[in-house]
């Protein structure tokens, strides 16, 4: 095997020569290598035997490894564990064996990957032969796709149903300003709010306890910083904070669902939320056992729950949409008088005012063209 070089390549097939190939219509060497490394779509190269000749940039950062470690690596490396819908993909029925084999391209084949470190992403592929002069594959460049979010949402569309889950664990990693001696608190999980900066920002309220004691027990969560107090109505509470570190919250919608409440009794902690009806209730438990080390599943119920618009609406918004839409809801940002500005909430997503109310004006109108015109369509036909 050849050594890598600084450009990312094995060998000076793809290499930067400064050559043309003097039609007038043909890129040069140096100009096909950097359309390959500029490619927006992950591209990677296979060579005869069976070893990644060359990644560009985009492959790096979907396969979350770097350039060093990626080069040199089989198509089908043990630590790397490859899925379909029907099971274990094998070294004979990868795409990529069929294409050396017959010389034809394979496309639009979808494929589970599991990464090292346990993490794993959707991704839709397209393979296709690198031919020599002899008609032989030298090599079979695949272009993928990570497809993971549209994966979730696609799996969220198509399950009407919805597990309310809710699981058991000791009150040992509870603040001590909420541990109780009888009776319980129970703590209302309204909305989590991913940021770009991978923090994020939860929403929670409570009539169990003060408006000052609220938020001195979770300022004594160390995951939270910056608790502030939105409003207090009718003995309601509600409360801003910003988690920059993960939260139990954060499981259920790692998993496509939702947490729902936090109820803390004298002897106990109780995780209340939902999950989408094909998820298995042990891998929630798993997620917040990294947080509470013994925690059972006490009770799964399965119920009607289709949420159709805000299915809707969700697969039409941009992440960021969806994010500035929700963190102003429930903010208090549409409340009368607000309870949160605009300044505030661009702070928080570290852009400008502008930006932030292009974002929730785009939002807005994606919302009320589904609710009014779509809908309206939809009944009409």
């Amino acid at each position: 095997m050849t050594n890598s070089s600084d450009d990312g390549s094995r060998s000076g097939d793809l290499a930067p020569d400064g050559q043309s190939d003097g039609d007038g219509g043909t890129p040069s060497q140096s100009l096909a290598y950097r359309m390959f490394e500029a490619s927006p779509i992950a591209l990677v190269v296979i060579d005869a035997g069976g070893e990644v000749a060359y990644a560009n940039e985009r492959a790096t950062e979907t396969l979350d490894c770097p350039r060093a470690r990626l080069l040199g690596r089989t198509y089908h490396a043990s630590d790397w564990e490859i899925y379909h819908e029907g099971g274990t993909v094998t070294v004979d029925d990868h795409p990529v064996t069929h294409v050396f084999e017959s010389g034809r391209p394979e496309f639009g084949y979808e494929q589970r990957l599991e990464l090292p470190d346990g993490s794993e992403r959707w991704l839709t592929n397209n393979a296709a032969p690198i031919l020599n002069d002899h008609g032989e594959v030298e090599f079979v460049v695949v272009a993928f796709q990570d497809v993971t979010a549209l994966k979730r949402r696609e799996e969220r569309l198509s399950s009407d149903h919805m597990q309310r889950v809710e699981f058991r664990a000791s009150q040992s990693a509870v603040p001590p300003s909420l541990r109780i001696e009888a009776g319980e608190h129970r703590l209302e999980v309204e909305s989590v709010v991913s940021l770009p900066d991978g923090a994020t920002i939860q929403y929670m309220g409570t009539r169990d306890l003060s408006a000052g004691d609220f938020v001195t027990a979770v300022e004594e969560v160390p995951h939270y910083v910056n608790v502030r107090l939105l409003s207090t109505i009718d003995g309601y509470s509600r409360i801003e904070a910003r988690a920059e570190s993960a939260t139990v919250a954060e499981v259920f919608q790692s998993l496509g669902g939702q947490p729902r409440a936090i109820v803390i009794a004298h002897d106990q902690v109780r995780f209340l939320g939902e999950l989408p009806g094909d998820v298995d209730p042990r891998l929630a438990a798993e997620g917040i056992a990294r947080f509470h080390s013994e925690v059972e599943l006490v009770s799964e119920e399965l119920v009607y729950s289709p949420h159709l618009l805000y299915d809707i609406v969700e697969d039409a918004l941009t992440d960021r949409q969806l994010a500035t839409l929700n963190a102003a809801y429930f903010s208090g940002y549409f409340d009368s008088p607000r309870t949160s500005s605009g300044d505030e909430l661009a702070e928080r997503f570290g852009v400008t005012r502008q930006t932030f109310n292009q974002h929730l004006r785009i939002a807005q109108q994606t919302v009320f063209q589904h609710l009014f015109e779509k809908s309206a369509t939809d009944e009409a036909d």
